[in-house]
């Protein structure tokens, strides 16, 4: 079992920039693949950027350059570094890891990998 808790969301105007934390519990964190997906009001939930358990970044095409993924597995807590913040990138943000431990990190993108969320930040960004 893995609990996550994020945090650091906020409003923030455009071009401005946000850190966002994923704490998590239990000892195995570093065997999990992370990930950071995002959703906007009307919009389906969509991927922004994973981490794999061997330390492999992954990015969606559209955040490479401006978002950084990264953890820290001694305090079993993930990151995401938001830089040059749009108003489409305002959404809720939410931190995952895969169903297994030690997983495929071919898989990194797809959602229904994920088994483990935590309750999502908002971070608002304005024009």
């Amino acid at each position: 079992q893995v609990q996550l808790v994020e945090s650091g969301g906020g409003l923030v105007q455009a071009g401005g920039s946000l850190r966002l934390s994923c704490a998590a519990s239990g000892r195995a964190f570093s065997r999990y693949t992370m990930g950071w997906f995002r959703q906007a009001p009307g919009k389906e939930r969509e991927f922004v950027t994973g981490i794999c358990w061997t330390g492999n970044t992954y990015y969606a095409d559209a955040r490479k350059g401006r978002f950084t993924i990264s953890r820290d597995n001694a305090k079993n807590t993930m990151y995401l570094q938001t830089n040059t913040l749009k108003p489409e990138d305002t959404a809720v943000y939410y931190c995952a890891a895969q169903r297994s431990e030690l997983g495929s990190c071919s898989y990194v993108f797809r959602i229904s990998e994920y088994g483990y969320w935590g309750q999502g930040t908002q971070v608002t960004v304005s024009s």
